[in-house]
């Protein structure tokens, strides 16, 4: 994450307020949720639970609870404190805070289970800015993939480095056969590939895009179709591969990365323009 200004908090804050983030496992990998370090506070006991939403006015939790809790709860007038812990890339050790919420309502999560709860929780004042920023981002990233989905990245030196990839390079499987190319450019909408082979013989076939991580950790995977192939000029043996990816399976952390890039990008191009 870069360095965020109050004036954008208060813009997140204000155009996503209420809008809730579901926390499934690509969400919590995403956003470096520490789903171990998230508790529920009251009168100086805690008690641990998971996050199932949460939007900058309140969240929806699960627990499990006995009688201590709710004797707790009832002392405190409902009023509860919700930890929450993440580790993010740019920090070297894990930031967590708390936020002042008020119990709403509390479901059995099953039947056969009465001491596991949904708890829906509202916060009693402005969430901390850390929250706000890391809904933000997420909520701004699901906003821009379709807003600017077509504009497109060139792959050069400088934009694999800010992106985070290891290199130029990737490999595509096409109908599950896997094919080294070299990347030409990226969007939130898809991608063109330099690949060795026959453009025709590959259009309008399912594909499978790999990026390679910087920290060679693991890999994202883009799933799409070629729609259509350019030819090379000059070069029989090459052709270009226009992909275009499936919005509903894009993975979130390709979506964040590509949006903090182009954040980057439209805050440095007035800069660039002066200096010119």
């Amino acid at each position: 994450m870069g360095i965020i200004t109050s004036q954008q908090l208060t813009n997140f804050y204000t155009a996503y307020k209420e809008a809730d983030v579901t926390f499934t496992k690509e969400v919590i990998r995403a956003l470096g949720l520490n789903t171990k370090q998230v508790f529920l506070k009251c009168v100086g006991q805690q008690w641990p639970c998971v996050i199932y939403s949460c939007s900058m006015m309140g969240a929806k939790v699960i627990a499990c609870l006995k009688d201590d809790f709710f004797k707790k709860v009832q002392t405190a007038n409902n009023i509860v404190s919700l930890r929450f812990s993440f580790k993010l890339p740019d920090k070297a050790d894990p930031i967590a805070f708390y936020a002042s919420a008020r119990i709403m309502g509390f479901n059995p999560y099953t039947k056969d289970n009465t001491s596991l709860n949904f708890l829906s929780l509202v916060f009693t004042q402005r969430p901390p800015d850390s929250l706000i920023e890391i809904l933000g981002i997420l909520l701004d990233t699901n906003a821009n993939a379709k807003n600017r989905k077509e504009e497109r990245i060139i792959i050069t030196a400088d934009s694999i480095r800010k992106l985070g990839l290891k290199s130029k390079e990737g490999v595509i499987f096409i109908d599950k056969v896997p094919r080294k190319g070299i990347i030409r450019d990226i969007s939130f909408s898809g991608a063109k590939i330099i690949i060795l082979g026959v453009g025709k013989f590959l259009a309008d076939k399912d594909a499978i895009l790999s990026l390679e991580l910087e920290d060679h950790s693991r890999t994202m995977e883009l799933k799409g179709k070629v729609y259509r192939y350019e030819p090379v000029e000059g070069r029989k043996e090459l052709a270009v591969l226009i992909i275009i990816f499936n919005e509903e399976t894009l993975p979130m952390e390709y979506k964040l990365k590509l949006n903090e890039y182009l954040s980057r990008s439209r805050i440095s191009a007035p800069n660039q323009d002066q200096d010119e």
